[in-house]
Order: C-alpha cells, then sequence, then structure tokens
C-alpha cells in the first residue's frame, strides 16, 4: 500500500496508478540530449475518494478511465521539447488533477539512457488539489 494513502487528506480514496509508462520525447538541455528525442518512463498516482469510483453497475463510465490518462500523459509528453524534467511532470501533474474528483497527483519521471554509469536518474512530484483552480 502507498504510504501516502495515510495522509487524511487522501482518507477514503483509490489510488489508481500507471507505472513506467514509455514514451519517446524530445527532452534534456544537454547538446547530446537535443540530438534525437530519448526514452522517458512516467508513472502517475491519482489518488480519487472511493465513493466517486465506485460503480454499482460496473460500468467504466462511473470511474476514472486510466486509458485517458495514459492517452493524455502519451500525447502531453511528445507534444514539444521539454529542457527539463521538472517541467514535464508539473505538466502531467496538472493533467492528472484536472480529472474530476481527483484530490492528489503523484508523479515521477526517469530517463534510463542518459548516462553510461546510472541506471536512471530521474524527478518526483506530489501535488494536492485543495486550493487549486480548477477548469
Amino acid at each position: 500500500m502507498s504510504p501516502l494513502l495515510l495522509d487524511p487528506r487522501l482518507h477514503e480514496c483509490r489510488r489508481i496508478f500507471l507505472h513506467e509508462l514509455e514514451v519517446t520525447a524530445s527532452i534534456g538541455f544537454h547538446d547530446f540530449e537535443r540530438e534525437a528525442p530519448q526514452r522517458v518512463r512516467i508513472s502517475v498516482e491519482i489518488f480519487v475518494p472511493v465513493v466517486e469510483t465506485t460503480s454499482g453497475r460496473d460500468d467504466v463510465r462511473d470511474t476514472l478511465d486510466y486509458d485517458r490518462v495514459r492517452e493524455g500523459i502519451q500525447q502531453l509528453a511528445t507534444a514539444r521539447h521539454f529542457n527539463l524534467q521538472e517541467t514535464l511532470i508539473d505538466q502531467v501533474a496538472e493533467f492528472c488533477l484536472d480529472f474530476a474528483g481527483v484530490r492528489a497527483a503523484a508523479v515521477r519521471s526517469d530517463k534510463p539512457d542518459v548516462y553510461p554509469d546510472c541506471a536512471t536518474v530521474g524527478i518526483e512530484v506530489l501535488r494536492f488539489a485543495s486550493g487549486r483552480a480548477r477548469g
């Protein structure tokens, strides 16, 4: 279980997650990173109240459809060049928070092919919906 579910702001939430969604993206500020798109793995955890993701009729329309989450992240990550992983994950977090009922989103990205002496390099962010303007 995610330790985030112990946070009182996420009481009675369900954790919906996609781990290591792999995209080929234009990302990085080093010259060698700008030469060609590279593999980026994006993981998200989205926290939604159980009452808003329970379907009495077993219908995906009553839930947060992770197909929409996956497709949206793919489109976002490949739509333009990102100098920084921070910018990419902030935009992914905002995208996730825009779904109705979402209380929080945790996003992680990593680039496994940047350095030959590291398995991967990455960054994470956690954002809560409370207090933010919703569109």
